[in-house]
């Protein structure tokens, strides 16, 4: 067919756009949003937006939420635990370890906290009576820590306890108490009774109580604070325990400050940080009751939540630092170059609370050799392997039974303790939510038990008939037989 047979349609169709072949649209470019990029390529606009979003996404989450509810629940516990546990075995030794006449007299504490500006209740007085009164008050506020009661106040009153032993006598410490100093203090500054504790229970049956029907036909009661159905600690009255206790612990503070017992000034030193906590603790009530608005609270809530994230970050970094130079250290010594230096602590008396154990495990010298280089390649492989979950886990794993067989062989249950609280920061989410679901189920089979033991049923068996019906029961047999 020639080109006259064509059509006019046709060759309208097939003539070259007045521009030539290069003002055809390149299938390839992508338009939109005032740009123009080739298909495959990322342009620098779209780099800063993606940026700009990755960054907003960040912001959000650091500011929108506590992270690691589970993860900061499970070193408040561990902690304080810990410290519990061990003050509760020192008991009958407590007057040689911290008292007014041990070996470290109170004469050279108060020397040596001049001069290094530590803080320490116990150099306040030299009387019997007031040791008695900070070594139960450390007890107390542990147990109330680990229970998660008003884990605030408690968390400030455990660092009062830790530090006012440890820096009484500070030869009495080890590892372990090195840990826990530095985590008392990392404690205060987190939000760690979101979970696992009385006031996440507490803070569910107030909400419970605020969803009632009652109070959803009368919001004026749901947000007054005074009426026995408002905001309530759950039995059904204002919650004053709180307010109780920054009261009391504002005269005890200000009765401190008057008497020149804490050490610092309006910008600094303990004195400056107690006193911050109070006030802020102050500020944090006073929004809650008379703000009308809710971006106050808002506004504190994302300060707080600033303030957990960055505190658990510190403590996830402290245990990484920790490992890491623990372990670039053990590489500088000979003992650990040639593989022998876990052969010597288990032949010390002090290091061998079961000889013939220590003997066993000492006698292989490739076994020796394995855990020696397997320590000091964990140690400073663990900051590594964050990068990677799996790794990460299986690491984590084999460091937290390397401390349970230390606490066994060695006779360092509390050093151990204190190390496997630390590395829980690191478990993850997925496995302490099974753990507490674990928990609360085995809970559940044990409550119905204790139910009956309390109401004195004997379960299961015959139970006795009421007096009535023991009565009735042979003027109703002759009918039930017929």
């Amino acid at each position: 067919m020639s080109n006259d047979d064509i059509t006019p349609t046709a060759k309208q169709h097939t003539t070259t756009p007045p521009g030539g072949p290069d003002s055809l649209p390149d299938p390839r470019r992508i338009r939109g949003l005032g740009r123009e990029r080739l298909a495959g390529r990322v342009s620098r606009f779209d780099r800063t937006h993606r940026l700009d979003r990755t960054l907003a996404q960040v912001v959000a989450r650091l500011t929108g939420q506590a992270l690691g509810p589970y993860q900061s629940a499970v070193i408040r516990i561990g902690f304080a635990g810990t410290w519990l546990f061990f003050l509760l075995r020192e008991f009958p030794h407590r007057q040689e370890m911290y008292g007014p006449d041990g070996p470290w007299s109170w004469d050279l504490a108060q020397q040596l906290t001049a001069s290094n500006h530590a803080f320490t209740a116990l150099v306040w007085s030299d009387s019997q009576v007031w040791f008695e009164i900070v070594f139960a008050l450390a007890v107390l506020s542990s147990a109330l820590l680990l229970l998660g009661w008003r884990t605030r106040t408690m968390s400030v009153l455990f660092l009062i306890g830790v530090l006012s032993l440890q820096n009484r006598s500070i030869f009495m410490g080890d590892g372990g108490d090195n840990v826990i100093h530095l985590m008392a203090i990392y404690l205060v500054f987190t939000r760690c009774g979101q979970v696992w504790s009385l006031d996440a229970r507490r803070g569910r049956r107030e909400a419970a109580e605020a969803a009632r029907p009652d109070l959803a036909a009368r919001p004026d009661l749901a947000d007054n604070p005074d009426h026995p159905a408002g905001k309530s600690d759950g039995a059904g009255r204002p919650d004053r325990v709180g307010v109780v206790l920054w009261a009391v612990l504002g005269l005890a503070l200000a009765a401190a400050t008057l008497a020149g017992k804490i050490d610092g000034g309006l910008f600094g030193g303990w004195l400056t940080i107690y006193w911050g906590l109070w006030a802020v603790q102050s500020l944090w009530w006073l929004t809650g009751r008379y703000t009308r608005s809710a971006q106050p609270r808002a506004f504190l809530d994302v300060l707080a939540n600033l303030v957990h994230n960055a505190a658990l970050f510190v403590i996830m970094a402290e245990a990484c630092l920790i490992y890491a130079t623990a372990g670039w250290y053990k590489v500088q010594g000979s003992r650990w170059q040639d593989g022998t230096a876990v052969y010597y602590p288990l032949h010390l008396d002090y290091f061998s609370p079961w000889p013939a154990l220590s003997d066993l495990l000492s006698a292989n010298g490739t076994m020796v050799m394995l855990v020696t280089y397997g320590t000091v390649v964990a140690q400073v492989a663990f900051p590594f392997t964050l990068f990677n979950r799996r790794v990460k886990n299986v690491l984590l794993a084999a460091m937290m039974t390397e401390h349970a067989v230390i606490a066994v062989v060695l006779g360092l249950p509390f050093f151990s303790l204190a190390m496997i609280a630390a590395d829980a920061v690191f478990l993850p989410t997925s496995f302490l939510r099974r753990l507490g679901d674990r928990a609360t189920r085995a809970r559940g089979r044990l409550r119905p038990a204790s139910r009956l033991r309390r109401l004195g049923r004997t379960f299961p068996g015959p139970r006795k008939k009421a007096p009535q019906l023991a009565e009735a029961a042979p003027e109703a047999a002759p009918g039930a037989a017929g």
